[in-house]
């Protein structure tokens, strides 16, 4: 699927009510928030009350002593110094408290997103995940920590302003809300289409960066076939869509700014010359009438800054959406509410009973058909067949990165789905076909598998997968960096790391998905013996093409085309002269047994 289709097959967002879905991680701090709201009202209140000072001072000009304008002066510094006060204490509660929220959304996001199976990531990029932790946790930040907060404050000012205008001016205040009408319907026209642009522009951006990351997490392969010019055009369009989308938002916040301003200052130009009729005919002081000339600007103040905080909520809303959205998809693998105990010692007593799976991308085709294999404790099976056959998926399923369509998997006679997937998963050693090298150093990549083990041990788990050698030849040795997917390694190296990193894990079950099959024959020699050693004692599936790794197999299960078509020695199924008879001349050897 395209980019420009996922963007257009997401919901828009419809509402800035979308906003309560904050209200979860904002409960736990509604001390800071009742104290914020408290600087605010405070802050709101001192602002209106500045104008009836104001009007006194200058009234006072003509009817009052010096001594009267003295405590006139020395109250409105008074009530300054309380407005700086207050809005000191508002700003450091509300930006404190978006910080501590923005924190809190990451690390729950980051949190569910981490124990998601892998049905997840087919069907969103890991660039999006990010975008969606980054860029619209940004945007909530930038609400909590400032539009909320700047947002009451006009309301209260907004609603304070008109009742003060009113007492001020009963005329005058007529004439001003005959201009509201104006100024709230273009805000609701073209608020509706800047809260569709606002969520479609960061759809976009979330897809530039998922474009981005997985060019950047293949850049070696993309320079390897010469595909930067593609991957350049590729990224440069869906960013420059994301700049199209954008450009249609500021478009029309600016015509929405641009209507909201004049008709605002119309009003106000209008309702300056009639008040100034009044005051030449002494219908109303001079103090009156720059009292409620300056509640006008508070009130037009007000309405302007809720114009343009409306477009920042809207953009909140839709990116709330997404954080919602992703904190409440449904895993298609979950824990059971009352797991079982697996019973100790795990003996690594493995069953697949007509077991039928289809990959979630692949709905229509069967990696496993009615497979069936029983594994005893202890011992080692093999799985071969042509690429494809479901050999690496048996190992998924038994994983529970992913559950069955149909059948049972069972682990020492509890299904597996009966089972936290922590429990059971800490007793599974697993070296990937494409092994995982973090951004650290060798010791704690090796350390991975347990991280409570010693130097020493660890150190012991890399003589066994031999990896010590080339490890202590590093600058640093152990504790050398290793670089993101640890570039300073041949693919070799990361496959002994990796291998060691099982070694550590010293679990009663160990699932080897390839493991050898990037090392020079010395190396898997050495390995070899190794994983035999290892294998003593422990139930072992290994999924392997080299008939070195085969031949010492307990039993050999052939897979084609999600199906067992056969099991057996190495000697006896060569006998049979059938699939792995075929395989293992075309693959194993050079052609002859």
């Amino acid at each position: 699927m395209s980019d420009s289709s996922v963007v257009e097959d997401r919901p828009k967002s419809k509402r800035v009510g979308a906003l309560r879905g904050l209200a979860p991680f904002m409960r736990p701090y509604r001390l800071m928030v009742g104290l914020a709201l408290v600087a605010l009202t405070l802050t709101a209140g001192i602002s209106l009350v500045l104008p009836l000072a104001v009007r006194r001072v200058v009234d006072g000009f003509n009817t009052g002593t010096t001594a009267l304008l003295d405590k006139y002066f020395g109250a409105a510094l008074a009530i300054a110094a309380l407005l700086a006060l207050g809005t000191g204490m508002r700003y450091y509660l509300v930006t404190h408290l978006g910080e501590r929220v923005v924190a809190d959304i990451r690390r729950t996001l980051f949190d569910r997103v981490l124990g998601m199976s892998p049905a997840f990531f087919e069907r969103i990029l890991t660039g999006e995940v990010l975008s969606r932790i980054t860029t619209d946790t940004t945007l909530i930040l930038s609400v909590i920590g400032s539009s909320v907060s700047v947002a009451l404050r006009n309301v209260l000012m907004l609603i304070g302003g008109l009742v003060l205008l009113f007492l001020t001016s009963a005329k005058l205040t007529g004439l001003v809300l005959l201009v509201v009408p104006g100024i709230v319907v273009p805000i609701i026209v073209l608020g509706r289409r800047l809260r569709r642009l606002s969520r479609e522009n960061q759809d976009w951006i979330a897809s530039s960066s998922g474009s981005a990351s997985e060019a950047l997490s293949s850049v070696q392969t993309v320079q390897a076939f010469t595909h930067e010019g593609p991957t350049r055009a590729d990224f440069a369009e869906v960013t420059e869509k994301a700049f199209d989308s954008a450009r249609a938002r500021i478009r029309t916040r600016a015509v929405m700014t641009v209507i909201v301003i004049f008709l605002i200052f119309a009003g106000i130009v209008g309702v300056l010359w009639i008040g100034a009729r009044d005051v030449r005919s002494g219908a109303m002081s001079v103090g009156e009438l720059i009292q409620f000339v300056i509640y006008a600007v508070l009130v037009a103040g007000a309405v302007g800054a809720l114009s343009e905080i409306w477009g920042e909520l809207q953009r909140a809303a839709g990116a709330t959406e997404r954080l919602v959205e992703l904190l409440n998809v449904e895993d298609t693998v979950q824990d059971p509410a009352r797991p079982l105990a697996l019973p100790r010692p795990v003996r690594g007593e493995i069953a697949f009973q007509d077991v039928t799976f289809r990959y979630p991308a692949r709905p229509e085709t069967s990696a496993l058909n009615g497979v069936s294999l029983h594994v005893r404790p202890g011992e080692t099976v093999a799985l071969v067949g042509p690429s494809g056959a479901g050999k690496t998926t048996i190992l998924q399923l038994l994983m529970r990165f992913y559950d069955p369509q149909s059948g049972r998997i069972t682990l020492d006679g509890i299904a597996l789905p009966d089972l936290a997937r922590a429990d059971f998963r800490r007793h599974i050693a697993l070296v990937p076909q494409d092994p995982v090298i973090f951004a650290t150093s060798a010791r704690e990549n090796i350390r991975f598998g347990r991280p409570d083990a010693s130097d020493a041990e660890v150190e012991a788990a890399a003589r066994a997968a031999a990896a010590h050698d080339f490890l202590t030849a590093l600058p640093q040795g152990y504790d050398s960096y290793l670089g993101e997917r640890g570039v300073m390694l041949s693919g070799g190296q990361k496959q002994r790391v990796a291998i060691a990193r099982a070694i550590l894990r010293d679990a009663p079950i160990l699932l080897l998905d390839e493991a050898t099959s990037a090392l020079d024959a010395e190396s898997e020699r050495l390995v070899q013996a190794a994983v035999e050693k290892l294998s003593e004692g422990r139930t072992t599936l290994v999924v392997a093409h080299r008939l070195a790794t085969v031949k010492r197999a307990d039993r050999i299960v052939v897979f084609d085309q999600g199906r067992i078509v056969a099991q057996g020695t190495h000697d006896q199924l060569v006998a049979e002269d059938g699939l792995y008879a075929r395989l293992a001349r075309l693959q194993f050897t050079d052609g002859t047994l």
